[in-house]
């Protein structure tokens, strides 16, 4: 510690020990203010007893009430000292609780977060769960209530709310070894004659914590999800806080997801109709808050019974296949057609390299030459499109020097005829580039939500499904963020590189050519947060895009491609075959030129 350092930190202490001691309060005071409490205290005492106590259950966020004697439906569970009881098998760690009757935590025991910490989905009083049933007029939220357990074994538990001797609400959770579902039941006994309505409200409110290294990309991945029977799963929006009435049908399930984790409800008996909403919450720590209120239909039996189980698990699309109901599909694989070249060309793929038992940095770097070779038929005709082309500007600029730029019109006109005289289409080169930007968009959804990646090192990257902070700023600068990847670096300077070469290629000049420069340097602020996995593909990509046109370069003869183009110019018209786009875009040019016509005999 400096001199300075001290002195100030001395001035302070001498400051703070002068504001106490001058501004303490006097004798005369603090008896004064002691008289004034003890008045207080004595009139609130009078007043209870002159007034009795009248309470009503309330929700879970309020007060609960203080006091001992209650009346009205399920009084006597009221009161009563929490107690937690767990069952767990190889895959879950359950932590139960007596108020509510109710799952208080859940740990995922074979999983860590990326500080290396247990993945524990939602836990503590933060998670909500019940039944909000009217009994007598009064809504009861079972939420509220401290049951007692009526059985526990190595694998299950039963909890009761007891309304009289023969009338309960029972909750059974059953834990199965080595999976990840828990059955759950719940059981209305004796409570037809008391029950009003035709329908009870399951209520579920909970905090999903985060686990991943990015809470901001985690968030942008977690949303709540719901399925109605025959239709195919939908979500809120994954931005801000959103809430939303989901229409009356049959809702199979409903799903509070996040990033690579979910906590999935499915009932045996649809819901007839429900509510969700979801918050972003701000607090360290905290990824999203999520509630749902679904309907139950009630039919006055004299033993109602709801048979349902949890989800608690990641999403590996596999396991989540396996669950049934098309609950993979919350595995966001990207719009049409991104998620079917994801789901039924990538996917298997990707599986099939990963039976071979290889680490993902080498699956990564095989379905890049694959995925390369299957193009290769595209890159091919690209290149000789776009060489023709190159071979043709000499000749581009003569007509451009003799038509001038003035009159746009007649001057694609002309290329068009020299087009039609070497038999050349001018986006040739275009289309098969196209044909390929699917599958590189693909990769953009699938990459992201891959749980086979998380966790997974590589090289210097610890985690492929999160970025690699190479270079840490310890501040933030506006459209990097706190950090530089090295992976998206490297992608950054690859794609440079593939744009000067491809630029060589095509022939193209002006303003065309410093464009398709621009476009990495934005990629490179958008793709610095994404995972290093996604980064490393795209770089290979380029590589692999490298090699292909330089072979391809070793295999096509300039001069020969230009000898066939002269000797086109040879043949008749008719010999050669116009396309479709050529045809059209014939008449769009003979169209605009009969307009200027029309437009100079106007004037």
């Amino acid at each position: 510690m400096d001199r300075n350092t001290f002195t100030g930190l001395f001035l302070i202490m001498i400051i703070i020990g002068a504001s106490v001691f001058f501004m303490k309060p006097s004798e005369a005071d603090i008896k004064k203010e002691r008289e004034k409490i003890t008045a207080d205290s004595l009139s609130k005492v009078k007043a209870a007893k002159a007034t009795p106590a009248v309470v009503a259950i309330k929700p879970a966020d309020s007060v609960k009430p203080d006091t001992t004697t209650l009346k009205g439906p399920f009084g006597g569970n009221i009161n009563g000292a929490e107690q937690t009881s767990v069952l767990e098998n190889d895959l879950l760690k359950l932590t139960f609780t007596n108020l509510g009757g109710k799952i208080l935590a859940v740990e995922l025991k074979k999983e860590v977060t990326y500080s290396k910490k247990p993945v524990i989905l939602f836990k503590g009083n933060e998670n909500k769960f019940g039944l909000n049933i009217n009994i007598d007029g009064k809504i009861v939220n079972t939420n509220n209530l401290y049951f007692t357990t009526a059985t526990k074994t190595a694998n299950s538990i039963s909890m009761r709310a007891n309304y009289s001797a023969d009338k309960f609400i029972e909750f059974v959770y059953d834990v199965k070894a080595g999976s990840n579902n828990v059955g759950f039941n719940i059981n209305l006994n004796g409570l037809n004659q008391i029950v009003q309505g035709n329908n009870v409200s399951l209520n579920w409110e909970t905090t999903l914590l985060e686990q991943e290294k990015s809470a901001k990309k985690e968030q942008e991945h977690s949303a709540p999800y719901y399925k109605y029977i025959g239709e195919n799963p939908d979500h809120l929006g994954m931005g801000g806080d959103k809430k939303e009435e989901l229409k009356e049908g049959k809702i199979e399930w409903f799903s509070f997801k996040q990033q690579f984790f979910s906590a999935v409800l499915i009932p045996q008996v649809p819901f007839e109709k429900g509510e969700l909403e979801v918050k972003v919450l701000t607090d360290t720590g905290k990824v999203k808050w999520y509630g749902a209120n679904m309907q139950l239909p009630y039919t006055h039996l004299a033993t109602q019974n709801y048979a349902m189980k949890f989800y608690f698990g990641d999403n590996k699309f596999d396991n989540l296949k396996a669950q049934g109901q098309d609950i993979e599909k919350q595995v966001d694989m990207g719009y049409w057609p991104l998620k079917y070249i994801n789901r039924f060309i990538v996917l298997p793929v990707f599986q099939f390299l990963e039976s071979f038992g290889w680490g993902y940095g080498l699956i990564i770097l095989v379905l890049t030459v694959l995925l390369k070779i299957a193009m290769s038929p595209l890159t091919y005709k690209s290149y000789i499109s776009m060489a023709k082309m190159r071979i043709l500007k000499p000749e581009m600029d003569e007509i451009k020097a003799k038509v001038g730029e003035d009159n746009a019109t007649l001057l694609q006109q002309e290329y068009l005829k020299l087009y039609k005289k070497v038999g050349v289409n001018p986006l040739g080169g275009c289309l098969p580039m196209l044909l390929q930007l699917p599958f590189v968009m693909a990769f953009f959804f699938f990459f992201p939500n891959l749980f086979e990646l998380r966790g997974e090192s590589f090289l210097w990257m610890h985690d492929l499904s999160t970025y690699d902070d190479f270079i840490k700023f310890g501040f933030t600068i506006p459209f990097i963020g706190d950090h530089l990847s090295l992976m998206c670096i490297l992608m950054t300077i690859s794609t440079l590189i593939y744009t000067y070469f491809n630029n060589q290629i095509s022939g193209a000049t002006g303003q065309m050519k410093y464009i398709g420069y621009i476009m990495p340097i934005i990629f490179l602020g958008v793709l610095n947060s994404y995972p290093a996995g996604l980064n490393y593909y795209y770089f290979l990509a380029n590589m692999f895009t490298f090699l292909q046109q330089y072979l391809i370069r070793k295999m096509v003869n300039d001069d020969k491609i230009h000898a066939i183009l002269q000797e086109n110019k040879t043949k008749p018209q008719a010999e050669k075959k116009k396309s479709k786009f050529q045809a059209r875009l014939d008449d769009y040019m003979r169209t605009q030129a009969q307009a200027k016509t029309q437009e100079k005999k106007g004037k």
